[in-house]
């Protein structure tokens, strides 16, 4: 339980600070949450997923594991477009938001950590695994070709949404770790890749609260944040039907992964904002779907770590 609890006091405090910093840093803390989010995805991020999945053991379990995750997220990104058009009759940049908040979902700043904190660091490379396989072709293919089909203004095109998904470093982390041989995967690098996933949480964090600052100031997230019908359907469906979905898929095979049973209930993450602004979505369900889907997720594992062995 100690554990937790300091994941998610770094995640709060590193939050609270980041919000707290942002109407007293340039540009609203632009530039710097722009330089701390690169020397993330290219300094820390691909030796983390290097580090953890070198020693990655595949198995039919968590190959078949990463088809259910699409399926999961597919399922509920479909209900989640049924309900808020033909449900809530919602305008399209309010059924956009609800689609992308379901399907872009946190498993890299949140799910990392709790992974390791809940399910100890042998879980690790699954995690990492979901992280790379489903979560970033899900934000940079899926999320972006939602936000352009229902946004008010259009952004990447095909091309250079699979630009980016190829430039993606710690992607290219995965594969290396993947390929590389038994001497290069030493037991060491579970120590390192441990460490690492704790580094993430405050920097990352802190880039999330320079966002959510320059939303509340913009007045597209309040605090508390507003509970609205299509932002309690986004938590519903995010931290409830998605991961009933896999649980059900996962009784299918006997080896699924115990880290993925986690991602799939992890928080709407927090690039759904970036999206939105993007192409135009409701920025105010967006804010708020990602504020209290982390909330919540947070005190649903400080509450249930006593229960985990």
């Amino acid at each position: 339980m100690t554990r937790v609890l300091v994941v998610a006091a770094i995640i709060a405090v590193a939050t609270a600070v980041g919000i707290l910093a942002e109407p007293r840093l340039p540009e609203g803390g632009r530039p710097l949450a722009r330089g701390l989010t690169r020397a993330l995805l290219w300094g820390v991020m691909p030796i983390l997923y290097f580090c953890a999945v070198a020693r990655l053991h595949l198995t039919a379990g968590v190959g078949v594991g990463l088809v259910f995750a699409y399926v999961e997220t597919a399922t509920a990104g479909l209900l989640a477009w049924l309900i808020a058009a033909r449900g809530l009759r919602l305008p399209r940049p309010g059924v956009g938001a609800v689609v992308v908040c379901v399907v872009v979902v946190n498993t890299g700043y949140v799910g990392l950590p709790l992974t390791t904190a809940l399910l100890g660091s042998g879980q690790l490379p699954f995690a990492i695994a979901w992280d790379s396989a489903v979560s970033a072709p899900m934000l940079l293919i899926v999320a972006m070709s939602i936000g352009a089909a229902l946004g008010t203004r259009g952004a990447a095109t095909r091309g250079v949404q699979l630009r980016a998904l190829l430039l993606n470093p710690p992607l290219w982390g995965v594969v290396a770790g993947l390929l590389a041989p038994a001497a290069l995967a030493p037991a060491v690098l579970d120590d390192i890749s441990h460490t690492l996933v704790y580094v993430l949480i405050p920097f990352g964090f802190f880039v999330v609260g320079l966002s959510l600052g320059n939303e509340s100031e913009e007045g597209s997230l309040t605090f508390p944040p507003a509970l609205s019908a299509p932002v309690l359907t986004v938590l519903g469906l995010r931290l409830l039907v998605a991961p009933a979905l896999l649980v059900a898929l996962a009784l299918l095979v006997h080896d699924v992964p115990d880290a993925y049973l986690l991602q799939a209930a992890m928080p709407c993450g927090a690039n759904a904002v970036l999206v939105a602004h993007l192409y135009g979505l409701d920025l105010k369900i967006t804010s708020s779907a990602v504020a209290w889907s982390t909330m919540l997720v947070l005190v649903a594992a400080v509450v249930a770590s006593p229960l985990v062995v």
